[in-house]
């Protein structure tokens, strides 16, 4: 959709805006390419647009895909084999079904009776060097996309650590240590339905240890850097004071935590060599960073003596594989149609143009910059084709997305790009769709500006009255997304409409001829600043509103010396991180009225239409996303389930950088992080 004018925008300043300058200037800055493997520097200027696997190509041939149903996964990583009946043993005390994969490093064959393990779904072995320590095997399998299945994760390794002796501040033997995580989170079947029941019931917690593991700022040890440098390639900042993570590498974790590793690009290029190091390498670095983004992404650390002394007996029967899923949201991202081609792009461009020829063409604005950010699985396709959105409608849904709205081109009787929501109206294909009425401009600046306009919205030729029956056929279609039994029916500016309340009175009207109980009919919250409505929707015949971030959002400068900008950059450097914690108090402070519908932003660069002059947002990714969609669906979570939803900015707008669709950058650690929220 084309949008969004900086004049327009939401400014404020203060403390927030402060606050995140200086974690800026404090996060350690790039070192030369080479100062340590996973130095950022190194990572930004190896970077290209190649579509690659980050794991080992032998197990192209060894893995298996195929669906067990099970919603634990195990991970052992081996190196000393005489440590892994034990192991193995204790795995047997898991009481619902798992999926077991093992990573081995050994350089001997590695087998597991299936007998000794019979609630393994699958046992899966996989070879491979003896590098990154635990972590680079982790990562690989995150990578792969091998861990995507699971809700909940335990992770463990041969452990010996027998440099622990020696060491001042910790208390122990490696022997010792290893055998404490064993019994306090796994060492017997009641143990573990403990475990399983603490995390069905407290959806905060996000990793579990055992006791005396869970530590702070004094063990940074030689590591700030590394992760300072890692952090930086999902924009983040650092935070020295807010260390906390799971030493030792043995815990219990949210399947989305480990999942989203895939967003950091990690390779083995970014591990050291195995020299028997005990701190200082990427394998620490990596170890840190999971605690840090188990925060970021809005969950606790916790230790075996901090779990519940009251927990249902049966509530770790949630992780069965019959256990019943639900969404805890109705979530409907945005859709952008354009990506064919249609006779007015072929003349207002070149002929053949589409999203992509955009997203394609553009280029970084400063070093490290993802641009152009491009597609990964389902590639650079094209809506005609049979198959592609059934794909993505397929991807969706298994994250627990309901369906898509989409935008809907409709210019004084004239429509363009409706070949994909047609298409889909004329099929009985199972796949729930409602529509945005994009009713402004379209422009060669893609904002809807009154300048360079291509074809212009002219109320005066064709009423806005009459769009109603342009699109009751879809209005009428039982897969059209309802509220209260009411297809949902948005319009993007509607004071933009002469008389916008007689319209809308005059549609309600036709929709119950039509035989429809009515329509929710809502409209954008753009704010005052562009023309928005002000008040309460219903006083100008609306049932509510759609908030659509950027969007009357905090739109928060940030400084710009640090990155070393192209000097030709002209456009806007703003804040995320600000705006999803700005969104996230609101919601957290005041719910959500009962007739604003929240909305959330993957993230917004629209280097790929405006390339020296954008709007750009620093600091978006998984973590924060996942956070801040989490608060949106727990502003609604107490209303009737009909009402519950939530919409997202967007599935598929390439060109403007907010995509939940699997991309080369993030895999699909978006969509991964929406399941995580949703399907519980």
């Amino acid at each position: 959709m084309r949008r969004y004018t900086i004049g327009g925008a939401k400014r404020r300043s203060g403390r927030l805006l402060k606050r995140i300058g200086e974690r800026l200037a404090e996060t350690p800055k790039p070192k030369e390419p080479g100062t340590f493997p996973a130095d950022f520097g190194r990572w930004a200027a190896g970077r290209n647009g190649r579509l690659r696997a980050l794991y080992p190509g032998g197990w192209k041939k060894l893995i298996d895909r195929t669906p067990t149903g099970a919603r634990v996964g195990v991970v052992v990583h081996v190196y000393y084999t005489d440590l892994l009946p034990g192991i193995v043993e204790s795995l047997a005390a898991i009481p619902v079904p798992f999926d077991l994969l093992v990573t081995n490093a050994s350089g001997e064959p590695v087998e597991i009776d299936p007998d000794l393990l019979p609630r393994a779904a699958r046992i899966q072995i996989l070879p491979i060097e003896n590098h990154g320590r635990d972590i680079l095997p982790l990562v690989s399998l995150a990578n792969a996309g091998l861990l995507d299945p699971y809700e909940l994760v335990f992770k463990v390794h041969t452990k010996k650590s027998e440099w622990r002796q020696a060491h001042g501040e910790l208390e122990g033997s490696g022997d010792q240590w290893r055998e404490a995580f064993f019994e306090e989170l796994i060492g017997s079947a009641s143990v573990v339905e403990r475990v399983l029941g603490e995390f069905a019931s407290d959806p905060s917690l996000g990793i579990l240890t055992s006791d005396g593991n869970v530590l702070g700022p004094e063990f940074w040890g030689g590591d700030v850097d590394i992760v300072g440098s890692l952090l930086r390639r999902i924009q983040l900042d650092l935070e020295l004071d807010d260390l906390r993570f799971a030493a030792g590498s043995i815990y219990w974790i949210r399947g989305f935590l480990l999942q989203a590793l895939r967003s950091f690009e990690l390779s083995a290029d970014d591990f050291e060599p195995e020299q028997g190091q005990v701190d200082g390498t990427t394998a620490h670095g990596v170890e840190r960073v999971l605690g840090l983004t188990a925060i970021e992404a809005g969950y606790d650390i916790r230790t075996a003596s901090e779990l519940s002394a009251e927990i249902d007996q049966e509530a770790w029967r949630h992780y069965e594989v019959e256990a019943i899923r639900a969404p805890r949201a109705r979530v409907i991202p945005f859709y952008l149609p354009q990506f064919h081609t249609f006779p007015e792009n072929d003349e207002w461009w070149e002929k053949g143009f589409t999203e992509w020829s955009n997203v394609a063409a553009a280029r970084p604005l400063y070093h490290g910059h993802v641009q152009p950010f491009l597609p990964s699985e389902l590639g650079f396709y094209d809506l005609r084709t049979p198959g592609v959105r059934d794909a993505q409608y397929e991807l969706a849904t298994s994250m627990g997305i309901e369906g898509f709205m989409y935008y809907y081109y409709w210019f004084a009787g004239k429509k363009l790009m409706d070949f994909p929501i047609e298409d889909l109206a004329a099929s009985d294909r199972d796949q729930p769709f409602c529509i945005m009425w994009a009713n402004e401009n379209w422009t060669r600046r893609w904002d809807g500006s009154e300048s360079n306009v291509l074809i212009a919205q002219d109320y005066d030729r064709v009423p806005a009255e009459q769009f109603i029956h342009d699109v009751m056929h879809l209005l009428l279609d039982e897969r059209y997304i309802r509220v209260d039994g009411k297809p949902v029916l948005a319009v993007y500016r509607i004071t933009q409409l002469p008389e916008h309340r007689s319209v809308v009175d005059y549609w309600r009207a036709e929709a119950v001829k039509a035989g429809l109980p009515g329509l929710t009919l809502l409209t954008v919250d753009v704010g005052a600043s562009m023309q928005g409505i002000v008040g309460r929707p219903a006083d100008q015949g609306l049932d509510g509103y759609l908030e659509f971030a950027p969007h009357n959002k905090l739109w928060a400068g940030l400084p710009r010396d640090v990155f070393g900008f192209d000097e030709r950059f002209e456009g806007n450097f703003l804040s995320y991180a600000a705006m999803a914690e700005d969104a996230e108090k609101t919601l957290l402070r005041d719910g959500a009225e009962a007739d604003r519908y929240p909305g959330v932003m993957v993230n917004f660069d629209n280097t790929a239409r405006r390339q020296w002059q954008p709007d750009m947002w620093w600091g978006a990714n998984p973590y924060t996303f996942r956070r801040w969609l989490s608060a949106a669906v727990g502003a609604v979570a107490d209303r009737d389930p009909d009402q519950r939803v939530v919409f997202v900015n967007a599935w598929n707008e390439w060109a403007e950088g907010a995509v939940l669709e699997p991309s080369q950058r993030f895999g699909r650690s978006y969509l991964l992080a929406v399941r995580d929220v949703l399907v519980r």
